[in-house]
């Protein structure tokens, strides 16, 4: 019984990235498996929310938002080689508020992310990586991203790159931004 529970707690370290050092961010206590799962990521991760608004308004940083599902494939690819990654979590907490959103728990806030994506001509599937503004401006976005550079597909680190450069030229997020109508 034993050998079965630490097979089990390995399973799930290696499938979540959680491990007992890493303290629980802002998603301990959702009731989303999607979200639940990454409570011990070492990113510092928010609910959709007020809180997360408010954090980047204090900080004056982009949020870092990131729509998946517990079904989808490349959303846990993502979990375990790019969230999951101390080194990528730190460079997340320093630059951006991250915000992780569960797909089927939202459908109202999805629709409007894939919406306002498309609109500016950005991918639009999952996982859905979005860029907004304290303001709540979606400004910049990708779809899935690797985690190595020099790769066919975009990193997740030339893509986060972009997006800090286009926050701090602020005259190009009026222009080439959606601002989000769902209630924070």
């Amino acid at each position: 019984m034993r050998r079965k529970l630490l097979v089990a707690a390995s399973i799930l370290v290696l499938v979540t990235g959680m491990n007992a050092e890493t303290e629980p961010n802002h998603l301990a206590g959702e009731h989303s498996l999607y979200l639940s799962r990454a409570s011990r990521q070492p990113v510092d991760w928010y609910p959709w929310g007020k809180d997360a608004f408010r954090r980047a308004a204090e900080l004056h940083v982009p949020i870092l938002l990131d729509v998946g599902a517990v079904w989808c494939p490349w959303c846990d690819l993502m979990d375990r080689d790019i969230y999951s990654r101390p080194e990528t979590a730190a460079y997340i907490n320093q630059h951006f508020v991250a915000v992780k959103v569960d797909y089927d728990a939202s459908p109202k806030l999805v629709a409007q992310l894939v919406r306002a994506q498309a609109v500016l001509n950005l991918p639009a599937g999952l996982p859905l990586t979005s860029f907004i503004t304290p303001e709540g401006k979606l400004y910049f976005g990708a779809g899935y991203l690797t985690a190595q550079e020099n790769n066919p597909r975009r990193s997740f680190r030339e893509v986060t790159d972009e997006a800090l450069a286009r926050f701090a030229d602020s005259s190009k997020i009026g222009k080439e931004s959606i601002q989000l109508e769902v209630e924070k």
